[in-house]
Parts: structure tokens; C-alpha cells; sequence
């Protein structure tokens, strides 16, 4: 990962070799392909299809897989088949997880699987199934911290993250068909029974929740508390807030949940069990801190087959550099803007502690993203984008600052679009910098005409309460210009500081 406040390694050492990438993922619940396109660092889901297949129905009362699940899985798997064969990626992955492992007709699933598709199917050991869901996790947002909890049809994984990456695996029958013996009011104290034999290894205070159930329940208590941004990756949730939802979703009668607006219709019969569950991981393992996660066991295979220099670049700032790149734009603008600033931005007081110089290096790589939009709605487009692109390693908080900062390079209005959520996610302080940081790419690409070479005859310096813009010796008439002078002024402005034009 980019070390905090390190410049990113030079563009040319960059490894963004384009490649198309597949995952079939066969779980106890939902049978899975999803079809992805990789930018290095970067991860863009193309194609995502999946079915409720149910193959752990029955493997609590019967030990094997539902026949009817069987049958889906492999009608699915016929059709999934087709799309490779069509679509070509140049690596497809396949994972079969609690169910086929634990089935006593799982080998025989794997050879029918085999059989009638020509997919071989790779059955993940618990500890590999824990192991992806932590990598996936760390692909997403690769500061995460605490342990793990990823949650399927048939069991709960368990993985602790240290700075070295996910140790100490672990899988428990938690999962709702690990569970279809016991009677519906036992249910409560047989999880809380089966989580207390592992929860003293994994007592913390952060608990990263991976998979489709518990996204469901955070997107539910995204609409009971109002919360304005409807993204469910990084939405995080205190101690408090994560118990009443959990409580509120584990009381309530399938009519009930039906009647809620958002509620997936076909997560009702395995939600109100995520929220059991988690309740008692909180309870038992002293949780203060739910971050959801929209990554897990697929990225994390996604993940591990990346070139170890590939793995260590920043998400954000990659996924921001890609975006832009599609436009087939230059993408040497954005790292010397990034240049350009620096000494401005690094002479402020920090907002965002250690995030500062990354939030910077991403919104630079943003300078061109509205270069092939309508001049009159550009601005508010790439607010649009850039507040809900999915581009991992950042927060909520940071996906709006990076929105009002991409607003700002395009105008200089002070309104932004959902005025009401960025207010909410963003402080005063945080919505001037991001506004003073966005004047000033627009500042950079306006002098230069965005153009790197351009840009890089200038300088642009914070000292003695003025904001001072120079040229390199036989490059001053640059700083002509009317425009040029609005867009620095407004920036000094932004900045609390007199300007100071230095043009020989």
C-alpha cells in the first residue's frame, strides 16, 4: 500500500496492463459468475449474475446439497459456460465454498459440475475460504482492521487482519441452513452456543462484515436513520446503531420485512438470521465498530493473483487514474498537478491526518474526468460520478470531499448538488478545503491548458500569507491573462490569503 503522505511511484513504473478477469463463485445460497475488467490496481465489475440456488438447503437435517438446488446450480452453471465462452476473459476463477465442502454429495456435485460444463470447480477449505474473504477486504480498502466476519448460506468465516495480513481462520456452522434443525426458538441460544467456542480468539473492537445478507442490513438501517448516500461499501455503524437493527431486522415477521421499502425480497428468508448472528458477534467478541464491506471471497481472488507491485498501489488513486485514462486523455496531468500543489496544500493544517496527501494525488487524477462532457452540466456530472463511482479504498467521508473537489474544478459556484448530504458527511472545514483543492486543479489545468509540459514551467507556493503563483524564467507571459487571474484570486480567496502574480 502507497505509504500516508508518500508521493505514488512514477506513472511509466505504474502497472496498469488491462485484463479481463472472471469468477464463479458457487456458495450455499447463491451460485454466482461475475465477469470483471482490471485496470491494475483497479477493479471495475462488468457482468454480475447470479441465482438463489439454495444448494445447503437441506445439508443441516439431511447432510447433502437440495436436489433442487442441485439442478439450478447446474442449469446456471450451463448458461455461465456460455457467457465465457462468448466473453473470452483471459482468467476465469472458480470457488465452491461451505456447502460442496461439507456435503456428503459434494465430490459428486464437483465431477457432475465437471461433467456436463467442462468448469472445475476449486472446493475451498474453510481456512481459504476465510483467508479470500479477508484479501477481498483488504482489496477494497487495504487500511482495514480488526477481524472479519464473512457470512453464507451455511457457515460464518472468521479471519483476524494484522498488518502482515489475515491470520487465524476459523469457520463456524452459522450460516441459516447450518441451523434448519433447531427448532425456531432455540435458534438465539444455539448461535450464541456455537460462536462462544471461537469468540475469545477473535475479541474487537472493529468488525468488517462481508457478505449479501449483512449488506442488506446495512442498507436497511441506511433508510431507518435517513443517511443521504445509498453505498453500501465502507458504511460503517457504532455499537448502538448496529444492535437496534439487528434487533429491530430479528423480531420481525417475513410480512413485516416485505413491507419495508429496499428490503431484497429475496434476502427475507435469511435476514432476520444475519441480524441474530450478528447480535451475538457483537455482544460476545466486544464489537464497537461495523464497516460493511461490498468486497470479499471474489476480489480476494482477484486479489492474489495480482503482481505483488500491482497489489501495493493505492486503490483510490489508481481507480481515479483509470477513470480518467478511459477518456484517452493525458494521463500525465494529473501527477503533475499533483506536483503543482503540494507545496500549497502540505503548508495547510491537516483535515484528514495521514488521508490529506492520498485525497490529493486522487482528485488530480480527477482534473480531466469532464473533458468529454457538456461545458454547461459538466460540474455537476462529475459530482455525480465521482460521489458514487465504485472506486474502493476510500470513505464515505472522502468519496464527498473527492465530489465537492471535482464540483470545484469545474465551477466556481458555491452551491453544490445534495447540498443536504454533503453537509451531513462533510465538516465546514472539509467542504472549504475540498472547494479550495478543486480551484486549485482548475487553476493548474486553465493555466496550462491542460497541458503537463505547460504546467510544469510554473509554480505555484503558499509563504507569508500570500498565495504566490511564478513562471520559470522566459515562460512569464503564461501569467497573462484575465482568466487566469479569476481563477487565482478565487483560489486565494478559498485560502484565507492575499495573491501575489509574479510575472518578472
Amino acid at each position: 500500500m502507497l505509504a500516508h503522505g508518500a508521493s505514488p511511484p512514477p506513472l511509466e513504473s505504474r502497472v496498469r496492463a488491462a485484463r479481463d478477469a472472471a469468477v464463479i463463485d458457487v456458495g450455499s445460497n447463491s451460485v454466482r459468475l461475475v465477469l470483471y475488467r482490471l485496470e491494475g490496481r483497479a477493479i471495475w465489475t462488468v457482468y454480475n449474475e447470479k441465482i438463489l440456488a439454495g444448494l445447503g438447503r437441506d445439508l443441516g437435517s439431511t447432510g447433502r446439497l437440495s436436489a433442487a438446488g442441485v439442478n439450478a446450480a447446474l442449469a446456471a452453471l450451463r448458461r455461465f459456460r456460455a457467457v465465457l465462452d462468448a466473453a473470452a476473459p483471459h482468467h476465469i476463477f472458480t470457488a465452491a465454498t461451505a456447502a460442496v465442502r461439507e456435503a456428503q454429495d459434494g465430490e459428486a456435485f464437483v465431477g457432475r459440475v465437471q461433467a456436463e460444463t467442462g468448469l472445475s470447480l476449486r472446493v475451498l477449505s474453510g481456512q481459504e475460504e476465510a483467508r479470500y474473504a479477508a484479501l477481498g477486504v483488504l482489496a477494497g480498502s487495504p487500511d482495514s482492521e480488526g477481524v472479519v466476519g464473512d457470512l453464507g448460506g451455511a457457515s460464518l468465516e472468521l479471519v483476524r487482519l494484522t498488518p502482515n495480513g489475515p491470520v487465524e481462520g476459523a469457520t463456524l456452522a452459522l450460516g441459516p441452513f447450518a441451523l434448519t434443525g433447531v427448532r425456531p426458538d432455540k435458534v438465539r441460544a444455539e448461535i450464541e452456543t456455537r460462536l462462544a467456542v471461537q469468540a475469545g480468539r477473535f475479541r474487537t473492537r472493529t468488525f468488517q462484515a462481508v457478505g449479501g445478507a449483512w449488506r442488506n442490513l446495512a442498507l436497511l438501517h441506511m433508510r431507518m436513520s435517513g443517511y443521504p448516500l445509498q453505498i453500501v461499501h465502507q458504511y460503517e455503524m457504532n455499537r448502538a446503531d448496529a444492535l437496534d437493527a439487528a434487533r429491530f431486522i430479528s423480531r420481525q415477521s417475513r410480512t413485516s420485512l416485505e413491507a419495508i421499502e429496499g428490503v431484497s425480497k429475496k434476502r427475507l428468508e435469511t435476514l432476520p438470521h444475519a441480524a441474530m448472528v450478528l447480535e451475538a458477534l457483537i455482544e460476545q467478541l466486544g464489537i464497537e465498530r461495523i464497516a460493511v464491506s461490498a468486497y470479499g471471497l471474489r476480489e480476494g481472488l482477484l486479489f492474489e493473483g495480482m503482481a505483488p507491485e500491482t497489489q501495493g498501489l493505492d486503490p483510490l488513486i489508481e481507480g481515479c487514474a483509470a477513470l480518467t485514462a478511459r477518456q484517452g486523455l493525458d494521463e500525465t496531468l494529473g501527477p503533475t498537478l499533483d506536483a503543482w500543489l503540494a507545496p500549497v496544500f502540505n503548508a495547510l493544517p491537516s483535515i484528514f491526518g495521514d488521508r490529506d496527501a492520498v485525497l490529493r494525488h486522487a482528485a488530480c487524477r480527477l482534473a480531466d474526468l469532464g473533458a468529454r462532457l457538456h461545458p454547461d452540466h459538466r460540474a455537476d456530472l462529475v459530482f455525480e460520478q465521482v460521489l458514487r463511482a465504485p472506486v474502493a479504498g476510500q470513505t464515505h467521508v472522502e468519496r464527498a470531499f473527492l465530489a465537492v473537489a471535482a464540483f470545484a474544478r469545474h465551477t466556481s459556484a458555491s452551491s453544490v448538488p445534495e447540498g443536504g448530504t454533503i453537509s451531513r458527511l462533510l465538516s465546514e472545514l472539509q467542504r472549504r478545503r475540498a472547494r479550495a483543492l478543486g480551484a486549485a486543479i482548475r487553476l493548474g489545468c486553465d493555466l496550462s491548458g491542460r497541458s503537463a509540459v505547460l504546467l510544469a514551467q510554473s509554480r505555484l507556493g503558499l509563504a507569508d500569507g500570500k498565495l504566490i503563483l511564478s513562471a520559470a524564467e522566459g515562460w512569464s507571459d503564461m501569467l497573462l491573462g484575465e482568466q487566469t487571474t479569476r481563477r487565482a484570486t478565487q483560489l486565494a480567496g478559498l485560502l484565507g490569503v492575499k495573491l501575489e502574480i509574479r510575472r518578472g
